[in-house]
């Protein structure tokens, strides 16, 4: 999974990518410190896994991973070339969902772009800008698809779609509410890589204080929520300040860091969970000797098309899958006593895997 983070200058974007990933991107208090794109690969946080592997002493014990991109603060006109432009916007044209840091916090030592706090300002600007940069890759496609449409049916009905979406733009909507007429209209549609047809997390960076209670008493936060909400989009609360020095520690004083502030996940946690509800993600388990390892796939997903993320053999080559609970596994003490109990069941070709199955898969190439 891959997540590209937007937002505006100082509002806490590249501080979040540094606690997110520890990977030390440059933060300052100033518009377009982040030149170049940063990239962060980031192991999924999973519980299980540890058990699991621990079960079994596997060697080693592999999670699940999300890589983040995070860009320059994006400005007002950035799509026609203000800050520094729309060369950044390709740098997250092949993520799976956008991660947009909204400024929930009053902090008169940092500074903001346009004087004053205001999250659904800051939100319509980044989208305008989304908006613009989409427009100019459909402008493109349309003065490409002109010259085929007039001896070709299939590029003129593309050329039909194009003008028509681009007119859905240039109203100022998110190609994501877009009807489509057909399944050929959905694919074109997702070939083109819109920004704006992707899902999108919210991120509410807010004070340490608003942390406690989620930011239910901050009013900028539920304004945000609201958004969220008409949008069918995620939103989850943040101290960006609080998870770098969250990042600092070690597993054991993380859980005491996070007791005394009175919260029960770290921001890390929060966002993978929202990301994994809103693109419709699950991950399922293979466990023995050598490692313990999670996968992860798209909910409805059926048992050949996950042995096939291990490799495409076990997918051509499926005969069936072993399947137990993890729970139900850790509970009987061992995978024989799983067996014994009728836990571990024998699927074929229609099983659609579930969260939390651990997984052997039989084939034959």
């Amino acid at each position: 999974m891959k997540l590209g983070i937007v937002g505006l200058p100082n509002v806490g974007k590249s501080t979040l990518f540094n606690s997110l990933t520890k990977a030390g991107a440059e933060s300052a208090n100033y518009p377009f410190c982040t030149i170049d794109p940063n990239v962060g690969v980031v192991p999924v946080p999973d519980e299980r896994l540890q058990l699991l592997g621990d079960f079994y002493h596997s060697k080693k014990v592999t999670p699940a991973v999300i890589e983040f991109v995070d860009i320059a603060g994006l400005v007002k006109g950035a799509s026609k070339g203000e800050g520094l432009g729309n060369q950044f916007l390709a740098n997250i044209r092949e993520v799976d969902a956008i991660v947009h840091v909204v400024r929930c916090f009053e902090d008169s030592n940092v500074v903001h772009v346009d004087g004053s706090i205001d999250p659904l300002r800051d939100i319509e600007t980044i989208n305008l800008e989304l908006i613009f940069s989409d427009i100019e890759i459909l402008e493109r496609r349309i003065a490409k698809t002109s010259k085929s449409a007039r001896n070709d049916k299939e590029a003129a009905k593309e050329l039909e779609l194009l003008q028509k979406l681009k007119a859905h733009l240039e109203d100022g909507k998110p190609a994501s509410v877009f009807a489509c007429g057909t399944e050929d209209e959905e694919e074109y549609i997702a070939n083109y890589n819109l920004l704006t047809g992707k899902p999108v997390i919210y991120a509410a960076n807010v004070a340490e204080e608003d942390l406690a209670d989620d930011g239910s008493s901050n009013s900028l936060v539920e304004k945000v929520r609201e958004y969220a909400g008409e949008q069918g989009s995620e939103v989850f609360v943040i101290c960006a300040q609080i998870e770098q020095e969250i990042a600092e520690l070690d597993e054991e004083e993380k859980k005491m860091f996070l007791e005394d502030l009175g919260i029960k996940q770290s921001g890390l946690e929060k966002l993978i969970q929202a990301s994994y509800r809103l693109l419709g993600l699950i991950s399922y388990l293979t466990s023995g000797e050598d490692e313990t390892r999670a996968w992860t796939i798209k909910v409805g997903t059926k048992a050949p098309q996950a042995a096939g993320k291990i490799h495409t053999d076990f997918e051509r080559g499926f005969i069936k899958a072993e399947v137990v609970n993890f729970q139900d596994l850790l509970d009987c003490g061992s995978y024989a006593g799983a067996r014994e109990k009728g836990l571990v069941r024998m699927e074929g070709k229609d099983y659609v895997v579930k969260d939390g199955d651990v997984i052997l898969f039989r084939f034959n190439v």
